[in-house]
């Protein structure tokens, strides 16, 4: 009986439409009063990833593309939640540290005062008693014997203030160590905050977007989709050799080679330049090779850190709009419908002028793709390293 409804329920969850079950996730409400706050969250958090998965998973439609994207700033929604809460913690903790700190300061002050005094008035004693052994023949043995024994207590009293005061000592120094560390901790988790809030404002930008792109029109979307398979094929094809290409003859290191095309152009929706490094076939990182230089991040998080020596096929101050590999794009966005890795970098500036990023030779290409427009792009083959250079949606 209760495998059966087990089974029902397990069913009418998978039956949920994407809606139903995003809806239900945001049933839950969490109580910042609550003990259980941190709980709530991490459940609904796993909700939402749940169905995140589920929706993708699902046909490629605007609307579940939309579901998603819901989904994901709901998620962001609720990590800045619980970096706020653990902020509000680490505080609440430091807070509570400096109490005791003050506490424990004022204490060793009290036990270094007392444990002087001690000290001060054993050393008196001890000359008194000095002065009485000396006088022993004169004197009674019982008054110096007694005066010997208040000696000897004070010592051990002076040595067990000794004790308590280094004790509190070393209490004091891990409780200001711990009151650092918690404080270093803070600092770490307002970064992370920030970064957060800034991911949560590039998810909605891109979520309205979409829809501005598509104006709420299915057929706009599968329109969308088409043109960036037809551009993952034709750059794929591309780099495997399979484009049209005329060879032009050597060319020298940033000798200008070609132009980016402005606004709109086969395969690409907007003014940028589809940077490749490849050998055999296989994408490099461009990344390993080009040198430091200015530029202003637009690709959603993605890093941005040139080690090489070669210059930029752009000039000075580069717009980054996406990285390799792995993109935040290809994470957060709807193009990662389409594909998991982006194999080249895409960029722009205010110059539209494209220069050879090492010497070789050059070759003008075309590639006729799926949907009949003709992409244009140059190569630069670099017999010194065996490596070849792709610039494309260009004029040249």
């Amino acid at each position: 009986m209760w495998k059966i409804l087990a089974i029902v329920v397990s069913f009418s969850w998978l039956c949920l439409s994407p809606v139903q079950a995003l809806e239900d996730c945001e049933k839950n409400s969490c109580d910042k009063n609550n003990s259980n706050y941190s709980n709530c969250l991490e459940e609904k958090q796993i909700c939402y990833q749940n169905n995140i998965n589920e929706t993708r998973s699902s046909a490629v439609t605007l609307k579940n593309t939309i579901l998603v994207l819901n989904g994901e700033i709901n998620l962001q929604q609720i990590r800045i939640d619980q970096t706020l809460g653990e902020i509000f913690s680490l505080e609440k903790e430091i807070v509570s540290l400096d109490a005791a700190i003050s506490n424990l300061s004022l204490s060793l002050d009290n036990l270094t005062k007392l444990l002087i005094a001690r000290v001060t008035q054993q050393y008196k004693q001890s000359r008194k008693t000095a002065g009485l052994i000396q006088m022993l023949l004169t004197k009674s043995f019982s008054q110096v014997l007694t005066r010997l024994r208040y000696l000897a207590d004070a010592q051990q009293q002076s040595a067990r203030g000794m004790q308590l005061t280094e004790s509190q000592r070393l209490l004091f120094d891990e409780q200001k160590q711990l009151r650092e560390k918690k404080q270093r901790e803070v600092i770490k988790k307002k970064t992370q905050l920030e970064k957060q809030k800034v991911d949560l404002t590039s998810k909605r930008a891109v979520q309205q977007n979409l829809l501005k792109q598509t104006q709420n029109d299915e057929k706009k979307f599968q329109n969308l989709l088409a043109q960036a398979t037809a551009e993952l094929n034709a750059i794929n094809d591309i780099i495997a050799g399979k484009g049209s290409e005329i060879e032009v003859g050597y060319i020298s290191e940033s000798q200008r080679i070609a132009s980016i095309i402005q606004g709109e152009s086969c395969n690409s929706n907007g003014t940028h330049l589809h940077f490749i490094v490849s050998e055999n076939g296989i994408a490099h990182n461009p990344f390993n090779y080009l040198s430091s230089i200015n530029y202003e991040n637009s690709s959603g998080g993605d890093s941005f850190n040139p080690s090489g020596s070669w210059s930029w096929p752009i000039s000075s101050r580069i717009q980054y709009n996406q990285g390799f590999g792995h993109t935040w794009a290809i994470k957060n966005t709807w193009v990662g419908r389409i594909y998991s890795f982006h194999n080249g970098i895409d960029i722009n500036s205010s110059s539209s002028e494209i220069r050879a990023v090492k010497s070789g030779t050059l070759y003008r290409g075309s590639y006729r793709g799926q949907n009949g427009c003709n992409l244009r792009y140059v190569r630069v083959a670099h017999s010194d390293s065996g490596l070849d250079t792709f610039y494309l949606h260009v004029n040249y």
